[in-house]
């Protein structure tokens, strides 16, 4: 079967489309600005002025210091190199670690190879909505602690994590506190200042920017180690020749996205309650997932029991309909996500889930034939299982 020509794109948690504006910003350094901004004549140096005024961009959108903005290649580096840089350059302070069970793989990764390099790692719990708890955080914390990471906001069941509280709790300690914050820039209105964490990740593809840039902002006088070796860039933090026009086109998507994150949100928020209510009301022996209030503006995700997430993805998808059953960084794997394990779902629930994440354009009649070919496809899936007969005639 052919695949509709008309997409309805619902996977906006994996990436996003790019801005016409970002696009035309990137085409333009890449026609005029060839320069290599570390190069001492002019044309690197007018590469170097345009690399350093979108470092203030970023700095302006997140109200950060432009020395205190790095640029990446993504936000798996900048998740990377905050945990180990941190880590490895610290470690005469004490060698134990926080963070949580429902951090993205570009956490607990690296968390788990420092635990293989002498450090020690404390994984939190997390209630059935996806919050971590402020006591079980100060409870964590032992003198040998350096550094607590917790997400701004999950990627999976967007719960919105209590960052600001947290990173007073760290700040009292003498803790750093980093947050993965990549699915909450450009759909939260952050405040580095104000939220008061020592360094936080971000991804232009998130937003509306190109992929292959990230940047991870790290509070001024904190001591880390450099990622990468072999050349002054990132003031000698991240050696290698920076991706100008991605630097460039990540700084006008923050751009816009900060400039309207109110209307968006607003938006978001009344079709994600019409998506969550019309599946509630149409489709049985479903778990929504995540809280109910403190979440992603854009975030929808369900597990439908008696059916495996991968078969309704790939039906959905030849409906012309996009989404997702969790991190695109795992869509690979075949075991349940680690996130909805860590909210209590036994595996044969969670082996079940669909995320749907919308953005500031789905409309309401996307939405209306998303739902209707759910249940179509929800139905037909389950009339094939062996479980829901069972489960039928239990009942």
């Amino acid at each position: 079967m052919n695949r509709p020509t008309n997409t309805i794109y619902l996977d906006n948690a994996a990436t996003t489309p790019m801005h016409p504006e970002v696009i035309t910003v990137m085409t333009e350094v890449m026609k005029n600005t060839y320069g290599n901004a570390s190069s001492v004549y002019h044309v690197g140096q007018d590469a170097k002025a345009v690399l350093e005024e979108a470092r203030s961009s970023v700095a302006q959108s997140l109200n950060c210091l432009p020395n205190e903005v790095y640029f990446t290649g993504c936000g798996s580096e900048a998740d990377n190199w905050a945990i180990k840089g941190y880590a490895m350059a610290n470690r005469k302070k004490g060698n134990h670690i926080i963070t949580t069970k429902i951090e993205h793989h570009a956490i607990l990764h690296p968390c788990e190879y420092l635990e293989k390099n002498g450090f020690e790692v404390t994984y939190l719990p997390v209630d059935e909505t996806g919050l971590v708890s402020l006591e079980d955080v100060k409870n964590a914390i032992k003198d040998t602690t350096i550094l607590i990471s917790v997400m701004y906001a999950n990627n999976e069941v967007g719960t919105i994590e209590p960052i600001a509280e947290i990173a007073k709790i760290a700040k009292e300690h003498g803790v750093c506190m980093h947050t993965d914050a990549v699915q909450a820039v450009g759909a939260e209105a952050i405040n580095f200042q104000e939220l008061g964490v020592d360094m936080l990740s971000l991804s232009g593809h998130k937003f509306g920017g190109p992929k292959g840039v990230g940047a991870l902002i790290i509070r001024k006088g904190l001591r880390i180690e450099p990622f990468m070796h072999g050349g002054a860039q990132e003031r000698s933090k991240r050696a290698g020749t920076e991706n100008l026009a991605g630097i460039v086109g990540l700084a006008k998507a923050l751009e816009i996205s900060v400039a309207n994150i109110p209307e968006k949100q607003e938006k978001m928020k009344e079709m994600r309650d019409y998506l969550i209510s019309e599946i509630e009301k149409n489709i049985p022996y479903i778990k929504f997932n995540g809280h109910r209030e403190h979440r992603l503006a854009n975030n929808v995700n369900f597990c439908f029991r008696y059916i495996e997430g991968e078969s309704l993805l790939l039906m959905l998808d030849i409906n012309g309909i996009c989404a997702s059953s969790g991190s695109a960084c795992t869509s690979g794997s075949l075991d349940p996500s680690h996130v909805l394990l860590a909210l209590g779902l036994p595996h044969e629930i969670a082996h079940g889930s669909l995320r749907l994440t919308l953005s500031a354009n789905t409309t309401k009649e996307e939405l209306d034939f998303t739902v209707s070919k759910l249940q179509e496809i929800v139905h037909r899936l389950r009339l094939m299982s062996p479980i829901y007969d069972m489960s039928l005639e239990e009942n």
